[in-house]
């Protein structure tokens, strides 16, 4: 049986690797990071683009 000490504490299964705790809080709390950082240049470049066309999107050629 492998040391799990030596392991950095997680256990290799045939499934993958198992997280402890710790590690699976901070990969939520990364991944919402990242969401949220995606949300928000969603959200400028939406705005920039709607500033940016201002009032011409109502004059244009149709």
């Amino acid at each position: 049986m492998e040391n799990p000490v030596a392991n950095g504490g997680r256990r290799d299964d045939a499934e993958g690797v198992s997280l402890t705790p710790a590690e699976s809080h901070r990969r939520h709390t990364r991944n919402v990071a990242i969401g949220v950082a995606l949300g928000f240049l969603f959200l400028l470049f939406y705005v920039l683009t709607i500033a940016r066309l201002g009032s011409n999107v109502l004059n244009r050629p149709l």
